[in-house]
């Protein structure tokens, strides 16, 4: 499993409006302990919102997604915009509002979402070279818009019923599962895991997505 090099796609520093922090650390554990590389990137704009997560509401300011994800990264976060999937092996998407909010306007919109550009392309570059999606928590919607009208990707969320009937109205296909189990495709190449969308302690987000982790660089 060594010397596999994945893209990691974060969303800004906080779960109600950024990457969810445990599961984008998890991800760069696992991805360190099964000896791949990755590189964190984000999309450089600012965020839909600002949420003061001391009081759960929202704060009267503006962040910028790369510059929060940079938090995470320890610095080390790159433009979304300059990641190409010929430089990499797989990508992966930890989970958190940001996913639903700063890749995809679902959090505001639904399942009449729009998506950002540079996620679309990066998601459809992945596929048609084959290389292995990794999805995690809410960001299996990002998947289900980008991939769902032309390949009905196999994913996972957990077992919301209305955010699975949502991944079905895009086009992709929603299976059940508990929070330390992984759901693949094989034929798309896609993994994905529910971590928060069901999770109640931290041990169980490491679980899925460990599994997760193992299961892409197995297949990168």
């Amino acid at each position: 499993m060594a010397n596999k090099r994945v893209a990691v796609v974060l969303t800004g520093c906080g779960f109600l409006d950024g990457a969810e922090i445990h599961e984008a650390v998890s991800t760069l554990l696992a991805l360190d302990q099964a000896g791949a590389s990755y590189q964190v990137f984000a999309p450089d704009k600012p965020q839909l919102d600002v949420v003061d997560h001391a009081k759960q509401a929202p704060a009267s300011e503006h962040r910028n997604v790369l510059v929060e994800s940079a938090r995470i990264a320890r610095g080390a976060a790159k433009p979304l915009g300059q990641l190409k999937m010929v430089d990499f092996d797989a990508v992966i998407l930890p989970g958190g509002f940001g996913a639903a909010k700063n890749l995809v306007d679902y959090a505001v919109k639904g399942a009449e979402c729009g998506i950002d550009a540079d996620i679309d392309r990066v998601l459809k570059e992945a596929h048609k070279a084959k290389k292995p999606i990794g999805a995690i928590c809410i960001a299996p919607v990002v998947v289900a818009k980008a991939l769902g009208a032309d390949h009905h990707p196999l994913l996972t969320i957990g077992s919301d019923v209305g955010t699975a009937k949502d991944i079905e109205k895009l086009g992709a296909r929603h299976q059940n599962a508990l929070v330390r189990e992984i759901v693949v495709d094989d034929a798309n190449r896609i993994v994905s895991t529910p971590a928060y969308m069901c999770a109640q302690r931290i041990d169980e987000v490491w679980d899925g997505i460990s599994k997760l982790v193992k299961k892409v660089v197995e297949m990168a």
